[in-house]
């Protein structure tokens, strides 16, 4: 195998228990999974840029769309889980997961975290934003990041934090899920065949690499990523990919 600086891997998943065969979800015609990866090749090179999916059926529809695609086991216990069987498949030093519930994500996100690996090879990052709006704060599928001030991950949470006092919302920041691991971090993470207990409370994979002591580096991006994680956020998504002619 040839060995890469870095790879974009998208993980696509047709099981989801809120959403099922969400990849394959039309999004103003053109699969969920299709429009994730026409956002990464807007500044990555295509050869750079897999699915990483556990159906046939999203083989095919990718397959028609000339994407490259990495058969994984329908038993990850999450879409990191995903990426680093990837890895055991591609010689990489860095894979960078792209959500691919992520349809209308900047691409400048992705050439910012691009830009990143190579200034933190041997480090995982998370993408990051603020929340501006108490909606979002309240939200219960949005995890919320709280760091330190030289940007380390502390915690991450679906609960609205941080929180004061008198549960005002003041301020916040919410995850962004655009990750990036380095090989050795992904193997250690792949060995748990279970998930840790904060990740299991929470449902939050980063969470994992903070339980094995690993340091998380949040990166700063745009406030643009709509993610789909149920039905009602499809009108939603289809409406930002109309005004932006996407």
């Amino acid at each position: 195998m040839k060995k890469m600086n870095y790879v974009v891997i998208i993980p696509a998943r047709y099981g989801s228990t809120r959403l099922e065969g969400k990849p394959l979800i039309r999004l103003c015609g053109i699969p969920m999974v299709v429009r994730t990866y026409q956002q990464c090749i807007k500044v990555c090179p295509p050869e750079k840029v897999f699915v990483a999916c556990d159906d046939e059926r999203i083989k095919v529809v990718c397959e028609q769309y000339n994407i490259q695609v990495l058969m994984t086991s329908s038993d990850c216990l999450t879409g990191t889980d995903r990426v680093a069987e990837c890895a055991q498949q591609l010689d990489a030093d860095v894979y960078i997961n792209i959500q691919g519930d992520e349809p209308v994500f900047d691409p400048k996100d992705l050439e910012t975290f691009i830009k990143a690996v190579q200034q933190f090879p041997s480090e995982v990052l998370n993408g990051v934003c603020e929340i501006k709006d108490e909606e979002l704060f309240k939200c219960g599928t949005i995890p919320k990041a709280v760091m330190r001030a030289d940007s380390r991950l502390l915690y991450m949470s679906r609960a609205g934090i941080p929180i004061s006092k008198n549960h005002e919302f003041i301020k916040s920041w919410r995850q962004v899920c655009i990750y990036a691991f380095p090989k050795k971090a992904l193997e250690i993470f792949k060995k748990q065949k279970a998930k840790t207990p904060l990740e299991q409370i929470e449902d939050i994979e980063i969470l994992r690499f903070l339980e094995l002591g690993w340091e998380v580096r949040m990166i700063p991006l745009s406030m643009q990523s709509v993610a789909v994680d149920t039905p009602e956020d499809i009108p939603r998504v289809e409406k930002v990919i109309q005004e932006r002619g996407l």
